[in-house]
């Protein structure tokens, strides 16, 4: 009930913002009617692993792209060396919003809190004011990037906002376009490829939960390629990959890869969901307990997969070209063992990254 509170209460915060978004915008249009060249676009979440993959695939296809990155002890250089340029800003500062979109023609929102912070305020408040700058400086194309069926489970916070954030969109007047993910290889690489080769625990569940997971390279692909259609307006697409995975299948392919035995901690998801209670009810571990709630989604033993045939029609975008989870695993550990022979390393991996 508290699940469905919330989104209840977001969703009706949501059509008041956007009203407000829309008066605030018919004031502040005339601001924006100055022409602005067609292939700039404005990333925000630049350095994670989507909007890197983002950056990159615009500036190769020839975008001038402008990256929102928050001032922090490690900058952001590498996205100025790729040839963007970057302008500072925090979702969790409205204010610091609307500069970031002078001169743009398109947003593309691959952002999300970080583990530390709040999502409410990052990933709701911020989105807000996001999208409500977009109005009033006249973006004309918003790519939103959400998660898959977040519409389905009011109860899991995360997928609640994303929701709510997707309905906010829709009635903002804006060209958007939202993408649904389900997961990214990379995701494989530090939960499992990485603590196995090393001889570490990894975690697991006992449910039959699968993903479709896709190449943050791919999503970045077919993100750039809803961008340049107009046949995407207006829609909600999925986007997953070729053969969805269950947890222990994917423990399995890693084991077999990389010639190695997993030390496997299965945690029932029941527990998961006791425990979540149990901090659900101290104030202090509500960040800890809202990250729990994806027991919920695990204990459905969901498919988070898609039929992608018409998608790619409408991407134009080729089925053959798009890489599966084990093609990608194999590179992965093909370099990784071509590495320790280079170093003359045996039995002894701990701590070997590339």
């Amino acid at each position: 009930m508290q699940g469905l509170a919330q989104k209840q209460r977001l969703v009706n915060g949501s059509r008041a913002l956007a009203h407000k978004g829309r008066s605030r915008a018919r004031v502040l249009r005339c601001r924006a009617e100055t022409p602005v060249p067609q292939n700039s676009i404005l990333v925000v979440g630049g350095t994670g692993t989507l909007g890197r993959q983002v950056v990159r695939r615009a500036l190769d296809e020839g975008y001038a792209v402008r990256c929102v990155v928050r001032p922090r002890l490690s900058p952001a250089d590498f996205l100025r060396e790729w040839g963007a340029t970057t302008v500072q800003a925090d979702l969790s500062d409205p204010t610091t919003l609307p500069a970031t979109m002078v001169g743009i023609n398109a947003v593309i929102d691959c952002a999300t809190a970080r583990p530390e912070e709040s999502a409410e305020k990052v990933d709701w408040e911020g989105k807000v004011a996001l999208i409500q700058c977009a109005q009033a400086m006249g973006i004309q194309r918003y790519i939103f990037t959400s998660i898959f069926n977040c519409d389905k489970h009011p109860k899991v916070p995360l997928m609640n906002i994303k929701s709510c954030t997707e309905k906010f969109l829709e009635s903002s007047g804006l060209n958007y376009t939202n993408l649904r993910l389900c997961g990214f290889h990379q995701a494989v690489i530090g939960n499992y490829a990485v603590p196995i080769l090393e001889d570490k625990s990894v975690w697991g569940t006992n449910d039959e939960t699968r993903t479709a997971y896709l190449d943050s390279q791919d999503v970045a692909r077919m993100t750039l390629a809803a961008l340049r259609s107009d046949k995407t307006i207006g829609r909600t697409l999925t986007l997953s990959g070729p053969k969805a995975w269950s947890t222990q299948e994917v423990i399995e392919l890693c084991e077999d890869l990389s010639d190695s035995r997993a030390a496997v901690t299965t945690i029932p998801t029941w527990l998961l969901k006791r425990v979540r209670a149990l901090l659900q009810s101290l104030q202090w571990a509500k960040d800890a307990a809202d990250r729990l709630a994806f027991s919920e989604v695990l204990s459905n033993n969901e498919t988070w997969a898609t039929d992608m045939t018409e998608t790619y029609k409408l991407l134009d975008i080729d089925p053959a070209s798009v890489q599966g989870l084990e093609d990608y695993l194999k590179e992965y550990y093909g370099r990784i063992m071509k590495k320790l022979k280079e170093v003359g390393a045996t039995s002894d991996r701990t701590n070997f990254y590339v």
